[in-house]
């Protein structure tokens, strides 16, 4: 069987890539690291991929809002070519960097069909610095995303100085009305954290992490599952190890086998298309 080809952003600041295509690459799919260059001068056909992946990091250092220069350089080259990739029935996924460039180019929320207009903004944390800690995550099962198929709760790790959700109110609500927030900041047992601090590490709006589009195909969110690759990446693998080994559920070996919530992403992603 034919592999699901992905394509993985690289250049300019972007340094999640090879975490990105790792994970794509346990997902099942034939991920491709592929600079930003090569697609805008059209060494790189974005078309020979069924998986478009804008990972996290500061594409020209954030030096006029994070994810502003990435948006623009797609939108006056080769928005034509987006709006193609996503007519064909293709997946999109924006994590962190990658979101808030989705926004900017107005992919998301794509509201009535409309992928060119902005309508909401990722833009500095409350707390006024810079986050790295893993989060709690509450999914949205009513969600059309289908990268997110069956799970309901995930903690996954957060890197960002600007990953505060926020839109005009009308914008919120029809956003929760129509199950596009597809996940939420949270605490361990899934109540939201009612932008409580550090449950909610930015202040987000209605806790929001993530946000697809109406068809469920263009995804973004502010925390990596790319960084969720093993069962030791996870900050309380050694707890879990020892609670498996005293209630006999198997060993560190047997644990290893499993796919991690955070792979379970991209595989959601790679099933929805083969």
């Amino acid at each position: 069987m034919t592999k699901i080809k992905a394509l993985v952003l690289t250049g300019f600041g972007l340094n999640c890539d090879v975490e990105t295509a790792f994970a794509l690459e346990l997902a099942g799919a034939e991920p491709h690291r592929v600079h930003i260059n090569s697609l805008i001068n059209g060494k790189i056909d974005l078309d020979d991929f069924q998986i478009l992946a804008l990972g996290g990091g500061f594409s020209w250092g954030d030096d006029h809002g994070a994810g502003v220069i990435q948006a623009l350089k797609f939108s006056n080259h080769i928005g034509d070519k987006f709006l193609s990739f996503i007519e064909k029935d293709r997946l999109v996924i924006g994590i962190c960097n990658g979101f808030q460039t989705l926004v900017n180019l107005g992919l998301l929320p794509g509201f009535d069909n409309n992928y060119k207009d902005r309508l909401v903004s990722i833009t500095w944390n409350d707390c006024g610095n810079f986050r790295d800690q893993w989060v709690h995550l509450s999914f949205n099962k009513n969600s059309a995303c289908v990268f997110t198929k069956d799970i309901d709760m995930a903690d996954y790790p957060v890197r960002h100085g600007e990953g505060k959700f926020i839109a005009d109110q009308g914008i919120i609500d029809k956003l929760l009305l129509n199950n596009q927030v597809v996940l939420q900041y949270s605490d361990k047992d899934g109540t939201l954290a009612n932008n409580k601090f550090p449950l909610n590490p930015n202040g987000s709006i209605a806790d929001i992490a993530g946000i697809c589009d109406p068809t469920g195909r263009i995804f973004g969110l502010m925390p990596h599952p790319e960084a969720y690759n093993h069962f030791t990446n996870h900050p309380d693998w050694t707890r879990e190890k020892s609670l498996r080994k005293r209630e006999g559920k198997g060993e560190v070996k047997d644990f290893d086998q499993n796919l991690t919530l955070g792979i379970k992403i991209f595989k959601n992603g790679v099933d929805y298309l083969s």
